[in-house]
């Protein structure tokens, strides 16, 4: 069986189109894994008759099992002489569990297509030389834009000690985010509104600041559906820890984390009354200007964040355009003018800071009913 399967020419076009499987399964897992990456696996034989899936697995919530072992455990001896199909490479070291690496040898597996190589610099190729050792085929590279796309928060953490921020904001048609006197307006419809919840659904924090929470007193969470469980760490910038102990976020912290990332000189008996109440006070040196925001990102990374949505209002999106820390951005357009007395987009500067930004490139977008959204990512 382990020669039948591995002696088979294999087209790279079979590769791909398992590769893409594993891609989406491991897409299940978007905000819902951290720390660890959200990984998708495939294990397929390829027999003279045509390949065959025998498992299927992804990163499970937590971060554990991870993908590979998940799929092994479904395949069982059919893995022997296998090929297994990873979003990235299998892990060598031990941390909370065994290297996947020893999983896929002792499994069996004759082949291992890995999309891209894990920059955590305790794997950084050593999953892949590890399998090479035993004598197991390594193909790299297969899916490798896409992966790079699902990974980009676990490439961010590894590499720049931060989550990677995707910024979403919803304008009108001439580029307003409220109305005069930083009153909220609705501004996209019900797909639109979805769309945003999803987006909340694949993301590990959702990030506000405190001006958000006193003018809506929202409550953050993932609300389609049968996915309240999908809802991330709510994260609120707030200088003086003026967050009303009444508001939603607070009365629901116990059910979905809370964070609230304030001065070290925020009253303490501020601090002492939200812990009571089930909220983590994060003390950083200062949260309310642009230059601040990079600290900010990085406690937030130490704390295993790896994918932050941030979608306060126009003074934080505005700090984070200036901060050069947008790495997406998700800009939902809605077909109605508010006028020349609605508030910019962006505090202190043009909508086309963001749009036109020399550091983003668009990336396609879709029509939401009346609405539009348009994709921007780092070039």
């Amino acid at each position: 069986m382990n020669a039948a399967s591995s002696s088979v020419e294999i087209d790279p076009a079979v590769d791909a189109r398992f590769m893409a499987l594993a891609l989406t399964l491991g897409r299940r897992g978007l905000g819902n894994t951290w720390p660890n990456p959200a990984v998708g696996a495939v294990i397929v034989r390829h027999e003279a008759n045509g390949p065959v899936v025998v498992a299927r697995g992804w990163t499970q919530p937590g971060g554990r099992p991870h993908a590979e072992v998940e799929a092994l455990a479904r395949a069982g001896e059919a893995a022997r002489g296998a090929t297994i199909y990873t979003t990235l490479e299998p892990c060598s070291h031990f941390g909370k569990s065994p290297p996947c690496a020893d999983a896929i040898i002792a499994a069996g597996i004759a082949r291992v297509v890995s999309a891209m190589a894990d920059p955590n610099p305790e794997i950084a190729g050593e999953g892949y030389r590890r399998l090479k050792a035993k004598g197991i085929a390594v193909v790299t590279g297969v899916g490798a834009e896409e992966a790079r796309r699902a990974h980009a928060g676990h490439v961010s953490r590894m590499r720049d000690g931060r989550p990677h921020v995707l910024l979403k904001l919803a304008v009108s048609a001439d580029g307003k985010a409220g109305l005069a006197g930083r009153r909220p307006a609705v501004i996209t419809g019900e797909a639109a509104r979805d769309r945003v919840h999803l987006l909340r659904a694949m993301h590990d924090g959702i990030l506000v600041g405190i001006g958000t929470v006193l003018a809506d007193d929202p409550e953050l969470t993932c609300r389609l559906p049968g996915m309240i469980s999908r809802s991330p760490v709510r994260i609120v910038l707030d200088r003086a820890l003026r967050l009303p102990p009444e508001c939603r976020l607070v009365r629901g912290a116990r059910t979905i984390p809370v964070w609230v990332v304030t001065c070290h000189t925020a009253p303490s008996d501020r601090a002492k009354r939200l812990r009571e109440l089930g909220v983590e006070v994060i003390g950083v040196e200062a949260v309310d200007r642009s230059r601040d925001l990079g600290p900010v990102l990085k406690r937030l990374g130490g704390a295993g964040l790896t994918r932050l949505m941030v979608e306060g209002g126009p003074t934080v999106a505005g700090a984070f355009v200036a901060a050069d820390l947008v790495d997406e951005a998700a800009l939902f357009r809605g077909p109605n003018a508010i006028g020349p007395d609605g508030i910019d987009a962006l505090t202190g500067m043009p909508l086309t800071h963001l749009t036109h930004a020399p550091y983003l490139r668009p990336r396609g977008g879709e029509t939401l009913g009346p609405d539009r959204l348009e994709l921007f990512e780092r070039a």
